[in-house]
């Protein structure tokens, strides 16, 4: 297969903390490494405080072992050298399972006692080829990627198979029904994030909000690369003004302008007309603009605030909230581009004061902190985010 070095790995996962449990057994470890994505969902023995560490453990040394391409038989012995022995049961366990691909969706598949990894391939749920090791008397299970656009490997812990025991299923909720579920509501045009966050949420519904487990489910997509360019305010000299819209406009998919004043001046530069709609359909967040052109024109700060609080719940684990919204306001249309759909993302940032933000508790420093912490959450998603100031 020839190289497309138009693709980008992504990946997000969700966590449901045991019913009672402050702290969740379960924990995964992402790292992208040069052309690599190494992901480790670890799941350690037990509950609480006690399975926490255990899979914390594992899952940071796994993903620093097999990141640097240290075998796996070298990073099983590790685990087993390591882990505390539990006093009680007087075992050092934790399953595990590791994705390891490059960009060009080439890589490896390790299983250890977490339920089979499911492969999502043109709308079907499949299984993998695996391959059985024995590694210090453990069987291990090693399958090889070779990912396409769009496929979606998802890894998780037992949580899931046992989702509904005791409340609206016998027997928990088997494996052949989970690839069914996946089949019939998994999207195309879905995240990893968000596929991940379906597949956790659906596991929740069957345990009535009250998990009797910690369940975890972690996805890797294969995607095209998707470049979002986003202009935030005027520079600060206006000399530079043909110059920041010109590079703003330029080398990417998808443009944005956050702001007023930046949207009057990239409309003079297009000599285009900017449009205003007069519909507040969320009330803290004002309405949006129109240039040919331009995929979005937003308010500036008020908006960016708005989108600062929706990443920090697109990010959390623990929300099963939908991660897309259907909603038109500019912060939810803004979210939907740069959670959901960029893969890229680069931001332009002028530095100039607005003479209408006087009297109002908006200053520069206010604009620069708000795109300084959307840029560490765009990044925790797993975008490349780049930030040019003038």
């Amino acid at each position: 297969m020839q190289e497309n070095a138009n693709l980008f790995v992504e990946y997000g996962y969700t966590s449901l903390n045991k019913f009672g449990e402050e702290l969740c057994g379960d924990m995964v470890e992402c790292v992208q490494k040069d052309d690599y994505t190494t992901l480790v969902l670890a799941d350690g023995l037990g509950s609480g405080v006690k399975a926490n560490i255990l899979s914390t453990l594992t899952s940071k040394i796994l993903c620093t072992m097999v990141s640097n391409n240290i075998s796996i038989r070298d990073c099983v012995e590790t685990m087993i050298q390591t882990l505390p022995v539990c006093k009680v049961r007087g075992i050092a366990y934790s399953t595990f399972s590791v994705i390891h691909v490059d960009k060009q969706g080439k890589g490896v598949l390790i299983e250890f006692d977490n339920p089979q990894a499911i492969y999502f391939h043109k709308g079907e749920s499949l299984d993998f080829d695996r391959q059985e090791t024995i590694i210090c008397d453990k069987k291990v299970y090693i399958s090889d990627l070779d990912l396409d656009d769009g496929d979606i490997v998802f890894v998780m812990s037992d949580g899931t198979i046992h989702a509904g025991i005791g409340f609206v299923l016998n027997f928990g909720w088997d494996r052949d029904k989970i690839k069914k579920h996946l089949d019939n509501n998994i999207k195309s045009n879905m995240s990893a994030r968000r596929s991940a966050c379906l597949l956790a949420s659906a596991c929740n519904d069957l345990y009535i909000d009250k998990p009797g487990d910690d369940t975890t489910v972690a996805a890797i997509k294969l995607r095209e690369k998707l470049k979002v360019n986003v202009m935030v305010g005027p520079p600060t000299d206006k000399a530079l003004d043909e110059q920041h819209v010109a590079a703003f406009m330029a080398n990417c998919d998808k443009r944005v302008v956050c702001g007023g004043t930046s949207s009057q001046i990239v409309a003079r530069h297009l000599k285009k007309p900017l449009k205003a709609s007069f519909d507040f359909i969320e009330k803290d967040v004002p309405p949006i603009g129109f240039i040919d052109g331009i995929d979005l024109v937003t308010e500036g700060v008020l908006t960016l605030r708005k989108l600062l609080q929706l990443s920090e719940k697109y990010l959390s684990v623990s929300d099963l909230t939908p991660k897309a919204s259907d909603k038109k306001d500019g912060a939810s249309l803004l979210a939907k581009i740069l959670f959901e759909e960029a893969s890229h993302i680069e931001f332009f940032v002028g530095q100039s004061v607005n003479i209408a933000h006087q009297g109002l508790p908006i200053d520069i420093t206010m604009k620069l902190k708000l795109i300084e912490a959307l840029s560490d959450n765009l990044t925790q998603m797993g975008k490349r985010v780049v930030v040019n100031y003038s």
